[in-house]
């Protein structure tokens, strides 16, 4: 199984220990578990968004009163 070596200064590895004992868990296996994490993350975001853009219109016909103006500026709330 492939492995990895990472570098931390002393205060960095000090509190990357002490968040992997927060969670109850060895530090070999926090820095497994939040890098997957951050993974899992990026796919839910990205799949969030092609969720959000296939509905947009959908959802700006609903309720055209919250459609953003043109040029992406947020609408003047009266």
């Amino acid at each position: 199984m492939p492995s990895l070596n990472v570098s931390f200064t002393d205060e960095e590895l000090e509190g990357v220990r002490a968040a992997a004992a927060a969670d109850g868990k060895s530090l070999k296996q926090y820095l497994h578990d939040l890098g997957v994490r951050e993974m899992h993350r990026k796919r839910f975001v990205a799949g969030a968004g092609v969720w959000a853009d296939r509905l947009r219109a959908e959802f700006d016909e609903a309720f055209p009163d919250e459609v953003p103006p043109v040029g992406g500026g947020r609408a003047a709330v009266a």
